[in-house]
């Protein structure tokens, strides 16, 4: 989110991503699936709260992310055991872009830094919202490689900025340095994004994120050495929202996005996986006791509606998947 782990986000929102092969469900069948994408946006929304309980229980930024990225790296194991025993796998070894998924782990542990420092700073609802103008970003960049940009694109960048207006900034035109920091993260998780993009098609989608999750791990440990102090009754205490990040924000969600959009037409769920961000704001109000003003509330609205834009009216013209 995702990241939250926006790998997630690799599939749905690049400007170049693949069609896959074969048909999707209808009726019913489909429902399931939609109900699978609803529960994956509701964990990963949940996870902004984790994350920040975490460094409440005396974690650092770095500390957290390290260990939550080593957590969800050795999740994502299984998943691949079960990938691989899979008929969608071709047979034959398979690829590995370790260069291309070392690059998108730069980029994941940047941008998750700085959501995660920045988490210091805001609430869930602001960061969950102000995250997900990865989705506008992503196109945005994809203009440095020569792709076009659809008027929807900046209709709904003008609508997004509005909302962070009254989301972010106060009456004294004072922004919050949080929000700030993950807005600065929302750009790099679009920078990853990207470069999974260019990688997407050179081996397992499993075993690079499992790729990128180590990189970033292992970088975000070396920074919690360098810059952090650490104590084992400060993991102990946070070791809840560390495994939740960790286990169900990346293993399980990851899992149950792979099969969902597999299987769930693209534009119900883009609207399903932008529901990350309300979920977000109801965690932090039903766990931190979080609220938003009505300015606030308006400005999360128009974001929302902005990055539904720049998702689903290219979706309705082409009728065709992109993920």
């Amino acid at each position: 989110m995702k990241q939250n782990d926006k790998t997630r986000g690799a599939c749905a929102l690049s400007p170049t991503s693949r069609p896959t092969s074969g048909s999707k469900p209808g009726g019913r069948g489909v429902f399931k699936y939609e109900l699978l994408l609803l529960l994956t946006s509701i964990i990963w929304g949940a996870a902004f709260v984790a994350q920040q309980i975490g460094m409440e229980r005396g974690l650092g930024p770095m500390t957290f992310n390290g260990l939550r990225f080593a957590l969800g790296c050795l999740s994502l194991v299984p998943v691949l055991l079960w990938r691989r025993r899979s008929r969608d796998v071709a047979a034959g070894p398979a690829k590995l872009p370790i260069a291309g998924s070392a690059v998108a782990g730069l980029f994941l542990f940047a941008g998750a830094s700085l959501q995660q420092i920045g988490l210091q700073y805001t609430s869930s609802a602001n960061a969950g919202f102000i995250t997900g103008f990865y989705i506008l970003f992503v196109p945005v960049l994809g203009l440095l490689f020569g792709h076009r940009a659809r008027v929807s694109l900046w209709v709904g960048i003008v609508v997004s900025l509005v909302g962070l207006y009254l989301l972010s900034v106060t009456g004294d035109f004072v922004v919050s340095k949080g929000d700030v920091m993950v807005l600065i993260g929302a750009v790099l998780w679009a920078c990853q994004i990207l470069a999974i993009d260019r990688v997407a098609s050179d081996g397992d989608p499993i075993v690079i994120s499992l790729l990128q999750f180590a990189v970033c791990a292992v970088l975000s440990l070396l920074a919690a050495v360098v810059f952090e102090r650490w104590t084992l009754g400060a993991v102990k205490a946070g070791a809840g929202a560390v495994a939740y990040a960790g286990i169900m924000s990346v293993g399980v969600a990851y899992t149950l996005q792979v099969v969902g959009q597999k299987y769930c037409p693209p534009a119900p769920a883009a609207i399903i996986m932008s529901l990350e961000a309300v979920f977000a704001a109801i965690a932090g109000y039903l766990v931190l006791n979080q609220t938003l003003t009505g300015r606030a509330l308006i400005g999360c609205f128009l974001i929302l509606s902005g990055v539904l834009i720049v998702q689903l009216v290219p979706m309705l013209r082409r009728k065709t998947p992109v993920c």
